[in-house]
């Protein structure tokens, strides 16, 4: 899993962060369809990889400040939850154009990686339960997987049960 990135217009701020930051990673690219019900769904049909370690990133209000959830695709974020794993009391999914100012990424490519202004960010405590995940590296139809603790450790998560 040592592969870097090709070289050739797939490099994104998410990618260049794993690389300044001397990971292990692998970029799986797919054909994204406009059409698709669900980014993270496809993602994961499309790469053949189980729903349960693809995640989704999710920006969200918590008490007046962003905040990421990263959660399962096969599941849906706690928004209670996530509210109190960062002491916060109200959560509410934050409007899509401020998501999309704050992380630099548009909407299906968010990455909880290489964000314009890194937000704070929780990651689903399932993900420990894995080798490597697979989250946004950016773009639609790009996907980068890596360890669940370099995740944590890059985007300075704290990890908690966000995930329904």
């Amino acid at each position: 899993m040592a592969k870097k990135p090709k070289k050739g217009g797939q490099g994104t701020p998410a990618t260049v962060a794993l690389e300044s930051a001397a990971v292990a990673f692998t970029v799986h690219a797919y054909e994204h369809d406009p059409a698709a019900a669900s980014y993270g769904g496809e993602a994961a049909e499309a790469l053949g990889v189980a729903p349960e370690r693809v995640y989704k990133t999710l920006v969200a209000d918590v008490d007046g400040t962003l905040t990421v959830g990263v959660v399962p695709v096969a599941g849906q974020l706690d928004l209670k939850a996530l509210a109190a794993a960062v002491g916060g009391k109200r959560a509410a999914m934050a409007d899509p154009a401020a998501a999309e100012r704050s992380s630099g990424y548009v909407l299906g490519g968010i990455s909880p990686l290489g964000q314009r202004r890194p937000l704070r960010t929780v990651i689903d405590a399932s993900a420990l339960g894995h080798p490597t995940v697979y989250v946004s590296a950016g773009r639609r139809g790009l996907e980068v997987e890596l360890a669940p603790a370099d995740l944590i450790a890059l985007t300075r998560a704290r990890t908690a049960a966000i995930a329904r």
